[in-house]
């Protein structure tokens, strides 16, 4: 068996260093990625103070996820057809148009113009996540691509810690106009970033002029599922992320934690803006536990599919641990201890599920295999959300809550555990792409 190689912080920077493709898109990821959470934290501020309700949040939390199931069709075709990096560039112009058009809603009346923009922000979203995803194995080479996952969820983890716990003490002095202006200004900056990017794109060679009805046509989807499905391994994977979407209660959880039960009054600050501390405080503690987990997955499993495959069941195994303790949390650092020990092991599971089907899926397929990856989780994600908000409106305690989403991800734990059981038998005739990982892997990889 050959042995391990870790990722560590050197090859973060070779990579860096070394592939200039590579570094405008972090780059770009960074300025957009921290504009996002301030304008969040800000969304859901002005939710509460028009509505008073944990359904607004979830509601909210639906129309920036759900959305993507309708994108889906379009997402996969126009990320297999055309140049994935022109579907961001587009994709980050029309969410810096959305984001500018915030700025109108002024009362409660306008809030169905806000939901219509969150709709339409979602679809742009949805466009381009798939095509950053699909886009990684065309610009790194050789074990890059190991490197180059775990630098990019480590960045969305530290983009997530500061932009809401800076985002939080923007919103107290600047207000929230001033933010949604911030979070335009950074998809603008992203997709100049983008545009500088030059790289060869096999996947959009060769094919039949694009038409309209194209876009609205499932069976790029169907086809898409229909590959995985012919090996039971990626097939399951495919549905790692739905399982690790049940911890998407905690969009409303910890908004209503924060406002109501550990609201940060230092210095006798307003209660409005004690109630934004506090939230921002424990969404800033989510993101240093997302930040944790691939650093240490990084280290533990590096570069061997077999240990990524064990982190993923250890990933969620932990995201049901600190939900558990977070129901139970008697005091703000505790609750704080728990949402990240939480969001470390949710961090772990999304990062290993990716990278698995990532080096498992050939390029003309990857583009609709992710989209179809991220339209089923996001149905788990808005059922988790505005479940959520429905059982606190109607008398439940966000404690209460915790303690059902730490119960319901046992469910994935027990199923990905019968998969790893059954994983040899799970084997299909099917001859997968090869992959930089195969001279690293333990010889029973995929």
């Amino acid at each position: 068996m050959t042995a391990r190689r870790r990722v560590t912080i050197p090859d973060y920077w070779n990579l860096l260093r070394g592939n200039r493709n590579y570094r405008l898109l972090w780059s770009s990821q960074i300025i957009s990625e921290i504009g996002d959470w301030f304008f969040t934290l800000a969304l859901y501020d002005l939710l509460l103070e028009f509505t008073g309700k944990a359904e607004s949040i979830g509601f909210a939390f639906v129309l920036q996820v759900l959305p993507q199931c309708l994108t889906a069709p379009a997402a996969g075709v126009l990320n297999d057809r055309i140049s994935r990096r022109q579907v961001m560039i587009l994709a980050d112009l029309c969410r810096a148009a959305i984001i500018g058009c915030m700025l109108f809603v002024r009362s409660p009346d306008m809030l169905p113009l806000l939901y219509v923009l969150l709709f339409l922000e979602t679809v742009m979203w949805g466009l381009f996540e798939p095509a950053r995803a699909a886009v990684v194995p065309n610009i790194t080479r050789g074990d890059e691509i190991f490197v180059g996952n775990a630098l990019s969820s480590t960045t969305w983890s530290f983009n997530f810690a500061m932009g809401f716990t800076v985002g939080g003490v923007a919103l107290a002095l600047l207000g929230r106009e001033a933010v949604f202006a911030i979070d335009a200004v950074s998809f603008l900056l992203s997709a100049l970033l983008v545009r500088r990017m030059a790289f060869h794109e096999p996947h959009a060679e060769g094919h039949a002029p694009l038409h309209w009805r194209d876009l609205f046509d499932f069976k790029p989807i169907a086809d898409g599922i229909r590959y995985v499905r012919q090996d039971g391994r990626m097939f399951a994977t495919l549905f790692v992320k739905s399982g690790n979407s049940l911890i998407a209660s905690n969009w409303v959880l910890l908004t209503m934690l924060g406002r109501d039960r550990f609201a940060v009054n230092w210095l006798h600050v307003e209660p409005e803006r004690a109630a934004a501390l506090g939230v921002s405080l424990l969404m800033g503690c989510r993101g240093i536990g997302a930040l944790t987990g691939p650093i240490l997955q990084g280290y533990i499993a590096g570069r061997n599919q077999t240990r990524q495959r064990y982190a993923i069941l250890i990933g969620f195994v932990l995201a049901s641990f600190g939900y558990l303790l977070l129901s139970q949390a008697p005091n703000l650092p505790t609750a704080c201890l728990a949402v990240i020990i939480a969001h470390l092991g949710s961090t772990i599971t999304w990062v290993g599920s990716t990278i698995l089907l990532q080096l498992n899926t050939e390029d003309k397929f990857r583009g609709r295999v992710f989209s179809a990856e991220f339209g089923c989780a996001v149905i788990i994600m808005s059922l988790a959300s505005s479940s959520a908000g429905l059982l606190i409106d109607r008398g439940w305690t966000p404690q209460q809550v915790a303690g059902l989403t730490a119960a319901l991800l046992l469910l994935p734990v027990a199923l990905w555990g019968f998969v790893l059981l059954k994983w040899e038998q799970l084997r299909s005739t099917r001859t997968l792409p090869p992959t930089p990982a195969d001279s690293a892997a333990s010889p029973d990889a995929p």
